[in-house]
């Protein structure tokens, strides 16, 4: 990938507000893909598939100049930011089917000591300190909100595998964002997002026609969650933390999307009826903690 020259870094109100929009946006997701009932390529597909009819052809004409300038190295790093993007949804929720919200959420959103690393050794992004200790108390709390929500939809291996399929979408989306960080500072927003959601929706469609999987002729109430998935996640959420990854370190993104499964389990409760013990309430609010005391401090 190479090392770029340094960064740029903006901390303000406006950064800071607009990522805690994202986190809250992508917050929706796990409750949402689950009213769907859609297999989860085609959720996936239809996630990236709106955004990309959305922001693609506004990238192109809103940059054409932007993107013509694009090299080939450039483009690379698109495409592998849309395949680790298509990637991270696939793994993450097929987990969804055999996990819990909690359990999902929490394993999928402890990728920062992957970033902190990935960061560190590819973009020159040494994680300060208190970022890491924000992570480690983060992390602290998950264990207990993981623990805590131990029986999952499925006995024994049915949740190991869910687990793992969350983990496997943890490493995908933990190169999203260090890609992320990357490219988006030499790029436009639009002239960014239109091109990495494109190719993530080309190898979902290609993966769900290949394997047989369904990707349209759904009832219309799974038509409309797919579409509140495409839009308040994704349209709003994902452009949101890629907006904020021009301006901040990929860590300090990622520590502060770690605040994700309090607010999902919090919807799961409230629209699925996964009422959380008080150990995961306990932990949720280590997570929150944390991701002050990494997001404050970093």
């Amino acid at each position: 990938m190479g090392r770029p020259a340094a960064l740029p870094v903006r901390r303000d109100a406006v950064t800071y507000g607009g990522l805690g929009a994202g986190v809250l946006a992508v917050s929706s997701a796990a409750v949402l893909i689950r009213l769907a009932e859609a297999p989860a390529l085609a959720v996936a597909a239809w996630r990236t598939g709106v955004a990309a009819l959305l922001f693609l052809p506004l990238a192109w004409s809103l940059y054409p100049k932007a993107l013509g300038a694009v090299g080939w190295r450039t483009w690379l790093l698109l495409l592998l930011a849309g395949a680790s993007l298509a990637l991270h949804f696939a793994f993450w929720i097929a987990s969804l089917s055999y996990t819990t919200v909690a359990s999902s959420v929490f394993i999928v959103t402890a990728n920062p000591l992957l970033v902190a690393l990935g960061a560190w050794l590819l973009l020159g992004e040494r994680p300060r300190g208190r970022v890491l200790g924000g992570i480690g108390i983060a992390l602290g709390g998950g264990v207990l909100l993981a623990w805590g929500d131990g029986g999952g939809l499925g006995a024994g291996g049915r949740k190991v595998l869910g687990d793992g399929l969350a983990f496997l979408g943890a490493v995908a989306v933990a190169l999203y964002y260090i890609l992320g960080r990357r490219v988006r500072p030499s790029l436009p927003l639009l002239a960014y997002i239109g091109p990495v959601y494109a190719a993530a929706t080309l190898l979902l469609v290609g993966a769900g026609v290949t394997s047989g999987t369904p990707l349209w002729g759904f009832s219309g109430r799974s038509l409309a969650f797919l579409l509140l998935v495409a839009f308040l996640p994704q349209v709003v959420g994902h452009s949101l933390l890629n907006w904020a990854l021009g301006r901040l370190p990929a860590v300090v993104v990622s520590t502060a999307v770690m605040a994700e499964p309090v607010l999902a389990t919090a919807l799961a409760w409230l629209f699925l009826g996964e009422r959380p013990p008080l150990t995961t309430l306990v932990g949720g609010g280590i997570i929150l903690g944390g991701v002050w005391w990494g997001v404050r401090r970093g």
